[in-house]
């Protein structure tokens, strides 16, 4: 009995483990997915806290005191289709920085942050994707190519979880490899891990699809995590898919 309880527990193990969707499927589903929910343009208010190493360098761009252990600044998130991204981030009596996206190229206003530039990187050609029916396949092959240039081995794919959720994971699925993760139940972004050559491992990751504050197409929240530490949380309150935004606010 015993050994077919052990029997019956392996070959479940293995069905589950067989079963998991290539890659190609999987963007195709996330892409696909936010063809029906993403608006056009739209901005998102809340607040950036940022904390560990990234308060100082933050507090010398805001022109503040640098001697604190968490910064919390007033914030927005532009976003207008296709991947065109603005995020704004201000404090009372202080400076204002800002940092653009569009396609590959970048544009800082003010002091560059790290951990900005690093969350709209990756934000900008994931999330700001939206795809008409006649091309979803150029946009699923666009954020492919996007997540290859990371070193992500998009074709190799398992399951985990994050945040209490069963996960797709892209890519090697040992920790220190870069990787993709897309929640399997809704299939939206939930993470990406990537180290630069000569810098820091980055983790940013998409929290919570299911706010009134921003509804399906954009988490609630957005976080990035700096060799192993989180270094910036987005934490947003309300969202206007209506808003009029400028093309010059877009300009890289």
């Amino acid at each position: 009995m015993k050994r077919l309880v052990v029997l019956v527990g392996v070959l479940t193990a293995l069905g589950a483990g067989a079963y998991v969707l290539p890659g190609g499927s999987i963007l195709r589903r996330m892409v696909g997915g936010q063809d029906q929910t993403y608006p056009s343009s739209a901005r998102v208010d809340g607040s950036f806290v940022f904390s560990g190493p990234a308060v100082k360098e933050a507090a010398a761009a805001l022109n503040l005191p640098t001697d604190r252990s968490e910064l919390v600044a007033d914030g927005s998130i532009l976003l207008k289709a296709p991947g065109r991204c603005r995020f704004e981030v201000s404090v009372p009596d202080g400076n204002k920085v800002a940092v653009v996206q569009a396609g590959a190229r970048r544009r800082v206003e003010g002091t560059e942050l790290a951990v900005l530039s690093a969350a709209i990187s990756q934000l900008c050609p994931i999330l700001a994707v939206r795809a008409s029916s006649d091309h979803d396949l150029d946009t699923r092959d666009a954020v492919e190519q996007h997540l290859q240039s990371l070193g992500i081995a998009t074709r190799t794919t398992s399951l985990a979880r994050f945040g209490g959720e069963v996960a797709y994971v892209l890519g090697e699925p040992d920790e220190s490899k870069p990787q993709f993760w897309i929640y399997k139940d809704a299939f939206r972004p939930a993470r990406v891990r990537w180290k630069e050559k000569t810098g820091p491992a980055w983790d940013v990751r998409f929290i919570d699809y299911t706010s009134p504050a921003t509804g399906e197409w954009m988490p609630r929240g957005i976080e990035v995590w700096r060799d192993g530490q989180r270094t910036l949380r987005f934490t947003a309150i309300k969202s206007d898919t209506r808003a009029a935004l400028a093309d010059k606010l877009f300009t890289p």
